[in-house]
């Protein structure tokens, strides 16, 4: 069985992470789910630089509604992203 996850990063998440759109990111050694919280420590650690004009990943992410194969992550604690999952990071979006 794998133990990566699928995340995809859509406007200001996109722009925090450097320009990437998609990526796959292996689980921790060990690791048979993620919380929420550990889940954003994570992808912070793989953007930890913020890009020039742009918000820092941290700060996308503090603003962001976190979805798993298209639900919305709520609680923080229930460790609920598993390996073969996708994630999608969404932040806040302007507009009509």
């Amino acid at each position: 069985m794998s133990d990566m996850i699928e995340v995809r990063y859509f406007a200001a998440a996109r722009a925090a992470a450097g320009g990437t759109a998609r990526e796959a990111v292996a689980l921790p050694p060990r690791t048979d789910a993620l919380t929420r919280e550990q889940l954003v420590a994570l992808l912070i650690s793989l953007h930890p630089d913020q890009p020039a004009g742009e918000p820092s990943l941290t700060q996308v992410l503090d603003q962001s509604s976190v979805l798993v194969d298209g639900v919305v992550l709520q609680d923080e604690d229930a460790p609920t992203v598993r390996a073969g999952m996708r994630v999608d990071v969404l932040p806040p979006f302007a507009g009509g």
